[in-house]
């Protein structure tokens, strides 16, 4: 019995280490650029939006992208406050990015029939708030999931 938890628990530790990927392919992954970024996430969007369809709380679209860009190895941080500075006092209260990728790549999710100009002004907010060069707007609402993603650019991408 205690043999055989033993295999158990290195089982699941490799099961865990094959999901998270090494210490070296996560460092390798924070050096990408945005473009590599970026076809990650879509590679990501597209299955899952496939596998759920539309309509479900953009929640749980969150925690399942936040997930499958965990596996792939990429450093994600959900809910970042983005704070506004107003007459040289800085609020820590302004914004909450959904997704920031490596740093690099803010990735904002909505589950809506219909994106609007005001949605990608958010991201580009985002953006110039935070000085990363890219975001993606994300509708998992959209029946199609290629017609629910937006590239939006904040400057010169290299």
């Amino acid at each position: 019995m205690m043999m055989r938890n033993k295999i158990l628990n290195v089982q699941h530790r490799k099961s865990i280490d094959s999901h998270k990927g090494t210490e070296a392919q996560r460092k390798a992954k924070n050096k990408m650029n945005e473009n590599e970024i970026k076809k990650i996430v879509v590679d990501a969007a597209l299955p899952l939006h496939k596998e759920l369809g539309p309509g479900l709380l953009e929640i749980v679209y969150e925690v399942l992208m936040t997930h499958e860009l965990q596996v792939r190895g990429l450093t994600i941080k959900r809910q970042v406050p983005v704070p506004i500075e107003y007459k040289r006092i800085k609020f820590d209260e302004g914004f909450r990015a959904d997704i920031i990728v490596n740093d690099k790549v803010i990735l904002e999710l909505k589950s809506v029939e219909n994106v609007t100009k005001a949605h990608k002004k958010q991201v580009l907010t985002y953006l110039k708030m935070t000085d990363c060069k890219l975001g993606y707007l994300l509708n998992f609402g959209d029946e199609l999931m290629k017609d629910g993603i937006f590239r939006i650019i904040n400057g010169d991408i290299k």
